[in-house]
């Protein structure tokens, strides 16, 4: 019995002539770029080729990783643990519990001793190890639109735990701004008669605090809920101006970070006696956290990191290496000239 609809057999192209009609319609227009004819260079690679091409990258490579460990060494850098060292040794089997009690004076006092001259502006970086800030969860808890938008700040989708409090909308809501760092530093020189202003101006980038955060937009019931994070922020001042919020909520990527705190515009000099009077606040121990503090100068490439320079030179100093096995293979195994020719002109 032949079939009801034409889904399964029909008339043939060849009947009408229509499958010859959309075949010339949907033909594309031909160029050299679709039909894969452009011209192309091929060129085979000659052992003596390759050696010169290694050569010059090994001549480029080594001088840039050599000048770049050469800044690296120049940047004097200070760093001191503080987080065990700033606890009563009657504390020292419970440090959630006195980090976590109010009635403790947090005061601590840690002495540096300069190494070697720094020259002005000298950074002030907290260390933080094992906060997992990239952690998905964490990094979704927050309402960029609250942060900027005055209109906004009665929501707080995605800020969950931190959320509301007392049945209120928090601003700035989410865990981000809740774990904000509370650890405060002021600093003297020698036995504290001298004292080194920090100054907090121009820590943060220019484009965070012009866009991510708005300039009429106030903290308003934050770290009033049961459980208190971190610090407090002044209820007088817009986000945009509260500099150590929106250098904290720069997200992190890994879990050993530094953020900057403020800057020391006074030169030291080696041998100086720096006196740092700080208050631990900062509940790192409930996570097994480390805290450091970091005074650093700063060279052409940033500060001390000697990573990039020693990756340039081990890549150049790799290139040499090649180059050089290459030629001895090449004393050891001439190739024929029949045979490069052959490669030169195939057929």
């Amino acid at each position: 019995m032949p079939p009801v609809n034409g889904d399964g057999a029909g008339p043939s192209s060849s009947e009408d002539g229509s499958g010859a009609t959309v075949k010339k319609r949907n033909k594309p227009k031909y160029h050299p770029f679709t039909q894969q004819e452009l011209p192309a260079c091929k060129p085979i690679l000659i052992p003596q080729t390759v050696i010169l091409v290694l050569v010059f990258v090994g001549l480029i490579f080594i001088p840039i990783g050599l000048a770049c460990i050469a800044a690296s060494n120049k940047v004097v850098e200070l760093v001191d643990r503080y987080d065990t060292k700033c606890i009563p040794r009657n504390m020292l089997h419970n440090k959630v519990a006195y980090i976590q009690n109010s009635s403790i004076d947090k005061t601590c006092t840690r002495v540096f001793k300069v190494p070697k001259d720094m020259k002005k502006p000298i950074y002030i970086y907290y260390q933080l190890d094992k906060f997992y800030q990239n952690h998905r969860r964490y990094v979704k808890s927050l309402n960029d639109m609250q942060l900027r938008n005055p209109k906004k700040v009665t929501d707080t989708q995605y800020c969950s735990p931190e959320a509301t409090a007392n049945g209120r909308p928090i601003v700035p809501c989410g865990l981000i701004a809740w774990s904000l760092f509370n650890d405060t530093y002021s600093f003297t020189r020698g036995h504290g008669n001298e004292t080194l202003r920090v100054n907090k101006h121009g820590i943060l980038w220019k484009s965070e605090r012009d866009r991510r955060f708005g300039k009429n937009v106030y903290p308003k019931n934050f770290q009033n809920g049961t459980l208190i994070g971190g610090g407090q922020l002044n209820p007088s001042k817009p986000l945009s101006e509260q500099d150590d919020l929106i250098v904290w909520m720069r997200i992190a990527a890994l879990p050993t970070f530094r953020k900057l705190y403020g800057r020391i515009d006074m030169d030291l000099q080696a041998g100086d006696r720096v006196e740092v009077t700080m208050q631990n606040n900062y509940n790192s121990y409930s996570f097994n956290g480390k805290k450091s503090l970091v005074l650093s100068t700063a060279g052409w490439l940033g500060g001390k990191n000697a990573f990039l320079g020693r990756a340039y030179a081990v890549v150049g100093l790799a290139c040499f290496l090649l180059a050089l096995l290459l030629t001895l293979l090449c004393f050891v195994f001439p190739m024929s000239v029949s045979v490069a020719t052959a490669e030169l002109n195939p057929p």
